[in-house]
């Protein structure tokens, strides 16, 4: 039987700190301000100062892989710049670390935080040049750890770029953030994706995969309308990606919306080939919640991509977290079947949690018996996907073993099994203390998640 994995994921602005330090440059992130209820990016739950600590918690639970992102601007000065000697000890360290622990190391290239300088003056990933940037940068960071990474993946959650988030993650600052500009940038970054898994399948022995953050979601009535509004989410916003992903090309039902909406983008025949070449050893994805579709709150003529941005609607069946996020295990058991049964490629969940306002009062555990529920639902669902559906899934990763920012910047909503003493406004100590869940997660890793009492 092939290895398990059991662990965790984060992204170097919602975990690293050192903002400042280390010869690293500026990303997008660095310059956000605080607000009511955001922290400011700096400081993070300052991994950077507290590595040792951190992966002592993962090695204890008996995790055994780390997903971790590298940030460019820490590695390559204002993104197209000199390699940055500091930035690469940093990670060599991390790397170092983890082996030592029996913890395998993926890196992840891109989550979010472009260069402030390439985000300034080219517009991020709209940019052919800033394209050919990111591969440099990766190139760099393959060749140097080649030996010693197994496992990877280029962007975080790649199916965000083909919605209207992809003009806050993409180092997009200005423009009229059209469909036409969203397509261009959705190509742009899969055209990065292919050409850097294709350098690493020729130079190295390593994997790698692509990556969606996959939100199933349901018809809101057996109305067709809303059937069909729910299967062309699927198609537009994963299968189109995955299709790319698995088998080189991208979905015939997008590529056909994007000749009859004439929708103008650059794609040219390298591109494409470079594409056709790319083969994915496993396929990611993270997931944490449901939501339903409903088309009558759709205006006509609306693109796909746009289609939850109107007649995303709650589901009366399910319950749902203080953020209106859906907790819906059933539907985890079923997004791995739906990968799994189209693709034949092995699937990876790489993020799964739930985030929950906190407080530790400075002497108590904190009972979060809501976390160990959620977990140990969703661990059960991958198992029924395993044994009874004959899925195969290579691991089980959390998100944010410890307490980190949200994706929006909020420290009030904690994903971790340790508690990190800080709040929006306010470090603190950065006291690092274990919740209920850490003991009840510590067993469920040490029995290879046979135990779930």
């Amino acid at each position: 039987m092939a290895k398990f994995f059991w662990g965790n994921s984060t992204s170097s602005m919602q975990t690293e700190g050192g903002w400042n330090e280390g010869g690293k440059t500026l990303s997008v992130y660095d310059i956000r301000k605080a607000g009511n209820h955001i922290s400011d990016w700096h400081f993070a739950n300052d991994n950077y100062h507290h590595l040792t600590e951190d992966l002592d918690y993962m090695q204890d639970l008996g995790m055994n892989m780390y997903r971790f992102q590298v940030s460019w601007s820490r590695i390559i000065k204002n993104g197209d710049g000199t390699i940055n000697k500091e930035g690469f000890d940093y990670y060599d360290k991390l790397v170092d670390e983890l082996s030592k622990r029996n913890i395998e190391p993926m890196i992840c290239l891109y989550h979010f935080d472009m260069p402030l300088h390439l985000a300034q003056d080219y517009n991020g990933f709209i940019s052919k040049k800033v394209c050919r940037d990111f591969i440099r940068y990766s190139k760099i960071v393959i060749d140097h750890f080649a030996g010693k990474v197994k496992y990877w993946i280029t962007f975080n959650e790649q199916n965000l770029y083909h919605t209207m988030e992809v003009f806050k993650i993409s180092g997009y600052l200005k423009g009229k953030k059209t469909i036409s500009e969203l397509y261009q940038i959705a190509h742009n970054v899969m055209f990065c994706h292919a050409t850097i898994a294709n350098y690493l399948h020729n130079k190295t022995k390593a994997k790698i995969g692509g990556m969606l953050a996959y939100s199933q979601v349901y018809p809101a009535t057996a109305n067709p309308q809303d059937v069909f509004m729910a299967n062309q989410i699927d198609e537009f916003l994963n299968f189109n990606l995955l299709d790319a992903f698995a088998l080189g090309q991208y979905s015939t039902a997008v590529t056909q919306y994007i000749k009859k909406q004439s929708i103008n983008i650059q794609v040219n025949q390298a591109e494409l080939a470079e594409i056709a070449k790319l083969k994915s050893d496993f396929l990611s994805f993270s997931y944490y919640a449901s939501s339903t579709i409903d088309a009558s709150k759709i205006p006509e003529n609306t693109s796909p991509n746009q289609y939850l941005n109107f007649g995303k609607k709650d589901n009366p069946y399910l319950k749902s977290t203080e953020w209106g996020w859906h907790i819906d295990p059933l539907g985890f058991r079923d997004v791995l079947n739906k990968i799994y049964q189209r693709y034949h490629l092995p699937v990876f969940p790489i993020e799964n949690g739930i985030g929950v306002r906190e407080r530790w009062d400075g002497k108590h555990q904190i009972a979060d018996d809501y976390r160990i529920s959620y977990h140990r639902d969703h661990i059960k669902a991958m198992q029924q996907a395993i044994n009874q559906d004959g899925v195969n899934v290579m691991g089980y990763l959390g998100w944010g073993l410890i307490d980190i920012m949200s994706s929006q910047g909020d420290m009030e909503k904690r994903y971790g099994v340790v508690y990190v003493n800080r709040t929006n406004h306010d470090l603190r100590d950065m006291k690092r203390v274990p919740k209920k869940s850490y003991a009840w997660l510590k067993k469920v890793i040490h029995s290879n998640g046979q135990d779930l009492t």
